[in-house]
């Protein structure tokens, strides 16, 4: 009877170390998997592939255009005789100055003046441009809008006053003064201190409309001598300036002219584009006409949108581009040599007896310019002196013989090589590069997706 519950401990006892010993092995197996999971660096490739942006190209930009101000010569209550934004010719009668208001009370009664189909639309114009652009949080800007709509009214109403200049002019020569335009231009009513603004001034500060003031000067004000009366703008050439990213500066640049839609009335013109970064590396693009100026006149905030094809390439996201620098030699110094003929550069040396000599040393290229090659610092130095093949010239690469490019880490040979990229566009998010570059990418290459989690040449797997 002892000797059966001694059997039947042993075969429990057995039992449990079993268990116990498969457990272990398990939790171990397990233990070594998360260990090596967290010591194994784990790279993510990503397949290139063709693709698109399409992007959001509305801007609201800064008119710039010839502008004069002119002041007045005579202190009194002003009325204008020219609608804004017309055009007048030298010696056009533009304002008049009445010192003791007498043209307002001697002008005909207007009671049976209608406005014309022309002036309506004038009038509609203001309306609808303010209703496209009203903003709730700017409600004190109905008050400029009244303010316009009842200086256009005068203004209308001053028309019909001018048929009666001639005679205001004989009896009230002593109280009313006439001012005619000295230049031919477009006449203008408000002022804002932009009038001057250079396209190389410009900050991201003053495309702010919370930061903008328009001073209006309206019929029947009462204006001191000196006082700015009008601006005249000159010139039919005029801009529109918008801030961008260097980027889209770089794509609208190296475009030279793109066509541009108004949003005010749909309106398409095309412009030339020039470029500026100023000291605090805001950039902004100038998109200048020979057309159009005296529509948008009144203007200095003009809403835009850039008809721009949308952009197509190769697609890469923004986290495998990277930045490197390389050695920059002149092309006469690049040979080919070695068993398999490889592109590369002659490098003085001194061999085991003390001499001087030269030695092959093969090195990648990675772009070029019209005179340089940008080589890799795996197998050069700077203060290497390299030999000019088939010549005594030599040439030391020094600090100053560097440059940078933009590029990915390409890793269908099992290892992350980098590419230069020629980057048509980018969001925030993904880049448009240029196809079958000389030293760039192919459709359905293989990169490296963050290009931080390797090195140059790092080997990643096996062939």
């Amino acid at each position: 009877m002892a000797e059966q519950h001694s059997g039947q401990a042993n075969k429990r006892s057995s039992n449990i170390n079993i268990g116990i010993i498969v457990f272990a092995i398990i939790f171990i197996q397990i233990l070594v998997s998360v260990v090596s999971y967290f010591n194994t660096k784990h790279i993510i490739p990503y397949e290139v592939k063709k693709g698109s942006l399409s992007s959001n190209n509305i801007y609201q930009g800064i008119a710039l255009r010839d502008e004069t101000i002119c002041t007045g010569t005579d202190s009194g209550y002003v009325n204008y005789y020219v609608r804004e934004g017309t055009h007048v010719a030298v010696g056009d009668l533009v304002y008049t100055v009445d010192e003791m208001k007498n043209a307002a009370s001697d002008a005909p009664a207007q009671t049976d003046s209608q406005l014309s189909e022309e002036d309506l639309a004038k009038m509609r114009g203001i309306m609808s441009n303010f209703s496209s652009q009203f903003d709730e949080a700017h409600y004190k800007d109905t008050y400029s809008l009244k303010s316009n709509i009842q200086s256009k009214v005068v203004e209308l109403a001053n028309y019909e006053m001018l048929a009666n200049a001639n005679r205001l002019e004989s009896t009230n020569s002593h109280l009313v003064h006439y001012n005619y335009a000295g230049s031919s231009g477009v006449v203008v009513y408000h002022t804002d201190g932009f009038e001057n603004l250079r396209f190389e001034a410009l900050t991201n500060e003053m495309f702010d409309t919370e930061n903008y003031t328009e001073v209006a000067i309206k019929n029947s004000d009462l204006i001191d001598s000196g006082e700015a009366v009008y601006k005249i703008c000159t010139n039919e050439d005029w801009s529109i300036a918008i801030p961008v990213e260097k980027a889209m500066a770089d794509l609208l640049v190296e475009k030279e002219y793109v066509e541009v839609k108004f949003l005010k009335n749909q309106y398409k013109s095309w412009a030339s584009v020039s470029s500026f970064t100023n000291a605090n590396d805001e950039t902004f693009v100038k998109l200048s006409f020979t057309n159009s100026m005296i529509t948008f006149s009144t203007e200095r905030f003009i809403n835009i949108e850039l008809l721009l094809e949308n952009e197509s390439g190769l697609k890469i996201p923004n986290t495998s581009i990277a930045e490197k620098e390389f050695f920059m030699v002149p092309k006469e110094y690049i040979t080919k040599g070695g068993k398999q003929g490889k592109e590369g550069v002659l490098k003085e040396v001194i061999n085991d007896e003390g001499n001087v000599t030269s030695q092959f040393v093969q090195t990648s290229i990675y772009s070029e310019t019209d005179t340089e090659y940008y080589l890799d610092d795996m197998a050069l130095r700077i203060g290497d002196r390299l030999i000019m093949p088939d010549s005594t010239e030599s040439f030391i690469i020094n600090e100053r013989d560097t440059g940078s490019l933009i590029g990915v880490y390409n890793i269908n040979k099992g290892y992350a090589e980098f590419r230069e990229i020629n980057i048509l566009y980018q969001n925030d998010d993904y880049a448009i590069v240029k196809p079958n570059t000389t030293y760039g990418l192919s459709v359905y290459d293989y990169i490296i997706l963050d290009a931080e989690s390797v090195s140059d040449n790092e080997m990643l797997y096996g062939n």
